[in-house]
């Protein structure tokens, strides 16, 4: 039998995340499908900015205004997810005052707090800024971290009663006598919070919401309309420690290589911009790794000699109204559109939601979830940028929990940074509670609260913890990870869970083994290799009498 809800949202990155939550604090039955973890798209591979709206000032103004207004909103709404960190729009000795002026101009007329910092309030603020700086603006930009936003969002749904699974891919679009009624779905056996196991399910709905961003063209080809999505490539590098505390950017004209986010223990630099055909099979390149390293050490001097830690490459879901025939996708407005497929294609029953930036995503939800209500006839007005997100609706427990909870600075802080109100549920144990992950600070208590929420899936552990995510990038970590699912979970799925979040954090890495990020790689496939023979190896298997050794014997 097929299940039936109200509403079909397809996509678990921020958008479809933050259309699931509004719905359903709305009272419309919403079902959100994601084919793999939340953040599984474009949300989990973008730099972690809080956009000011600066970026956009001269190009794009009214994508500027969009994001300082949702800016402030999720400051307040999701203040465990987001760090203040301010930003600076810097200007180099060969970078053109016009062009500065001009930034400064779209800036005040964008509504967004702007002032002029000379250069040695910068280099002293900032004092890994190559000495050749001149001057900066200052804007609010910020750090947030898009996994945690979305999980919370989906917490948020699933409490005021919406179903979130995934780890379910849509197969197919289902439409009868020339209307979308609804998705067909393939759950996967085991990580699926909610799944039914391995095999297909029909959810029958009064309408279907695309919001799979750069997927959105192969979405709605299932249901026999055209999406034009113009995919754009950008890659991002993840580098050892933290260079800087504030967001900086060089001030210039549109280019690549001109951002660095300070992010948790790190900071990330971004990014490339480059048009591709399909959101999935595009070629990662080292010639873009290299080129952010080189370009921003220019900005920051001492990248150049910082291990990079990890690489990666997200698909931006550019959207072009057609016939503005805009050639370099640089060009293309980072606004958000809502297409209506009764209005477009004579299909009613879907709706596409394209477009749009991070920063945003909650105004694209309510826009699209006003409009959902008004098709299905539910007169109930959006409350999300009123209600504080799970976690940060009592931020009053950032105090000092080292004492209390018997954790060493700084352990505690970044506990509580991540748990926020839920800080007490989680920490406040009796059991013993040792740090699992030193490089993020993340304890048992706070991993096994994940693996509540999530199972053996320890991918989706990460993305709420952090685990696996530093320096070593899980190679003192991953195995300890893996061993709080037992006794929960029969060995085959512990290693499966294990093999997955290795190949998981060694994908990032490989594009960066030069210098100590290489001996770092060694190092930890030594660790793995040696000790527990995580390549296979079976001279470690075969021909050696172990017992021999355990009974104390010298070996022939």
């Amino acid at each position: 039998m097929p299940t039936e809800t109200d509403v079909v949202v397809i996509g678990g990155g921020s958008t479809g995340c933050g259309i699931a939550r509004d719905l359903a604090m709305r009272g419309v039955d919403v079902t959100l499908v994601e084919k793999g973890n939340l953040t599984h798209g474009t949300t989990g591979r973008m730099h972690g900015l809080l956009h000011s709206g600066g970026r956009y000032a001269v190009s794009d103004q009214k994508s500027a205004r969009e994001c300082i207004e949702e800016n402030r909103v999720l400051r307040d709404i999701a203040s465990h997810c987001v760090e203040l960190t301010g930003g600076y729009f810097v200007q180099m000795a060969d970078d053109p005052d016009e062009y500065f002026e001009e930034k400064l101009a779209g800036c005040r007329a964008c509504d967004i707090p702007a002032e002029v910092v000379d250069r040695e309030t910068l280099l002293r603020e900032e004092p890994y800024l190559s000495p050749d700086v001149r001057r900066a603006i200052r804007v609010p930009d910020g750090a947030v971290d898009p996994f945690r936003l979305c999980v919370a969002n989906a917490a948020s749904a699933e409490e005021f009663g919406g179903r979130v699974e995934t780890h379910a891919a849509v197969t197919d679009v289902l439409v009868e006598d020339g209307e979308v009624v609804g998705v067909e779905v393939t759950h996967d056996a085991g990580p699926a919070k909610h799944g039914e196991g391995e095999g297909v399910e029909e959810i029958h709905a009064d309408h279907v919401v695309n919001a799979t961003g750069a997927w959105a063209g192969r979405l709605g080809a299932m249901a026999g309309v055209d999406v034009e999505v113009r995919p754009s490539k950008g890659a991002m590098v993840v580098m050892n420690c933290r260079q800087v505390d504030k967001v900086v950017n060089r001030c210039r004209p549109k280019g690549d290589a001109d951002i660095v986010v300070p992010h948790e223990t790190t900071v990330i630099l971004g990014t490339t911009d480059e048009e591709v055909e399909d959101p999935e099979d595009y070629p990662e390149e080292q010639w873009e790794v290299d080129l952010l390293v080189d370009e921003l050490a220019q900005l920051v001097p001492v990248l150049a000699d910082s291990r990079t830690v990890r690489s990666f490459w997200g698909v931006r879901p550019l959207y072009e109204p057609p016939g503005t025939g805009t050639a370099d996708p640089t060009d293309i407005t980072r606004d958000f559109f809502l297409l209506d497929h009764d209005e477009h294609d004579d299909l009613p029953g879907m709706t596409s939601i394209v477009g749009g930036k991070f920063t945003t995503y909650r105004m694209m939800a309510e826009s699209i979830s006003d409009h959902v209500c008004a098709k299905l006839g539910v007169d109930a007005r959006c409350r999300t940028a009123e209600v504080p997100l799970p976690g940060s609706d009592d931020f009053s427990v950032l105090r000092d929990y080292m004492e209390e909870f018997g954790l060493r600075s700084p352990v505690g802080r970044r506990s509580v940074q991540r748990l926020g109100s839920r800080a007490d549920e989680v920490l406040r144990t009796e059991e013993a509670n040792p740090v699992v992950c030193a490089c993020e600070a993340v304890t048992r208590a706070e991993l096994r609260d994940a693996i509540s929420q999530s199972g053996p899936d320890l991918n989706a552990a990460r993305i709420r913890t952090r685990a696996s995510m530093g320096n070593c990038q899980g190679g003192f970590c991953a195995h300890r990870m893996a061993f709080e699912l037992h006794p929960d979970y029969e060995e085959p799925t512990v290693t499966a869970a294990f093999d997955d979040l290795y190949a998981e954090r060694y994908k990032g890495v490989r594009h960066a083994l030069w210098g100590e990020q290489l001996s770092q790689a060694m190092l930890t496939h030594a660790l793995h290799g040696a000790t527990m023979n995580r390549d296979g190896d079976p001279a470690r298997n075969d021909g050696v009498d172990f017992a021999a050794f355990d009974g104390g014997q010298r070996g022939d």
